[in-house]
């Protein structure tokens, strides 16, 4: 049985930093990634990693992460980590860790087949 199993959610205050993880089992993924949820938004891309190569592809939106979000992957722990820096009050929003059998650099949800829970990130101004 497939399982993505997110943890490393909370509060913390504008400026702070959290680490979200996300473990895998069931099968083998060549890309992982993360998606957010704010309240009453769509989904949206945030990040993706390849799994053979480590090929990272950070979101282009307009209140970009990059350079605030680091994604990674633990190879031997089949889990992949997203590090959240300087974080702002519009990073709230829930956090889905996402995966796909094939290599994507894609930002569309429905390019990914399987998906976490997700962990709520709450960043208080």
């Amino acid at each position: 049985q497939v399982q993505l199993v997110e943890s490393g959610g909370g509060v913390v205050q504008a400026g702070g930093s959290l680490r979200l993880s996300c473990a895998a089992s069931g099968r083998t993924f060549r890309t992982m990634g993360w998606f957010r949820q704010a309240p009453g938004k769509e989904r949206e891309f945030v990040a993706s990693i390849s799994w053979s190569g480590g090929r990272t592809t950070y979101t282009d939106s307009t209140d970009s992460v990059k350079g605030r979000f680091t994604i990674s992957r633990d190879s031997a722990k089949n889990t992949v980590n997203l590090q959240m820096n300087s974080l702002k009050a519009e990073d709230t929003a829930v956090y889905y860790c996402a995966a796909s059998s094939s290599f994507t650099r894609s930002t569309m949800s429905y390019e990914y087949a399987y998906w976490g829970q997700g962990t709520q990130v709450t960043v208080s101004s």
